[in-house]
């Protein structure tokens, strides 16, 4: 019922005056500009390891040109997602569910049906907008500065132009990739939002539950996030 409470006013978002932009940009704030220098430094690091595996093992083989294969389909393919996706989690779904718990408590979903102003609509809807589109560029983010730091990484095995590199990279990356990774993103922000805002807004009258919820909260969004990412990679190997 939450959830289809919440897809009615989502698709109803052009007409719903409930829909606070305001809230969509502060939750953009905090979950996408704000966790840009984190998902950075991880995307920094898992480019780097990614080539340096690469490099030792393909050497092996006489083909360490081709590491740019690792990084489209473990990178862009697989760890862009799943990783964005659980520092959203940690961050942005742990604030949520305890924000709207604490709501809850306080009574203030009271006060705003009071003022005729839809939780459903001014809380939901609003944050699971920003999530969404925060993680579609948060992946987006990711894959640009680990391949760019491999390539950088790259530079002590090979000395590959950047062109070139890109070149090669480019000639991998297929639109089904980049579609793929799009879609994890924001079925994956979905998921994040809609269990944090349920599990907050299930609170009922005692602060001691705030805590309990957002730990269930982020253990059912893990779990979601996992057995969803395996499904999507699953189907699309099946239809390539």
């Amino acid at each position: 019922m939450f959830l289809e409470e919440t897809v009615t006013e989502l698709l109803h978002t052009k007409h719903n005056k409930h829909v606070s932009f305001l809230v969509v940009i502060r939750q953009i704030q905090f979950t996408g500009v704000e966790a840009l220098p984190l998902i950075g430094f991880i995307a920094l690091a898992i480019g780097c390891l990614t080539i340096l595996q690469g490099y030792a093992f393909l050497n092996n083989f006489g083909q360490g040109i081709w590491v740019h294969i690792i990084l489209v389909r473990v990178i862009v393919g697989e760890l862009s997602g799943i990783i964005t996706a659980l520092v959203v989690i940690a961050r942005s779904g742990t604030a949520i569910s305890t924000e709207l718990g604490n709501m809850v408590v306080n009574r203030e979903m009271q006060l705003l049906k009071s003022f005729d102003i839809a939780p459903m609509g001014y809380l939901v809807v609003s944050r699971l907008l920003g999530v969404v589109i925060s993680l579609v560029v948060l992946t987006l983010y990711f894959n640009i500065i680990a391949v760019v730091g491999g390539w950088l990484f790259a530079q002590f095995f090979t000395q590959l132009s950047f062109s070139a590199f890109m070149s090669d990279f480019l000639s991998i990356l297929t639109f089904p990739y980049i579609l793929m990774s799009v879609l994890k993103s924001i079925i994956f922000g979905i998921v994040i939002a809609i269990m944090a805002s349920y599990e907050g807004m299930s609170v009922n009258k005692a602060s001691t539950e705030v805590p309990q919820r957002t730990i269930k909260a982020v253990v059912i969004s893990i779990f979601t996030v996992i057995i969803l990412d395996i499904f999507i990679t699953w189907l699309f190997w099946i239809s390539a």
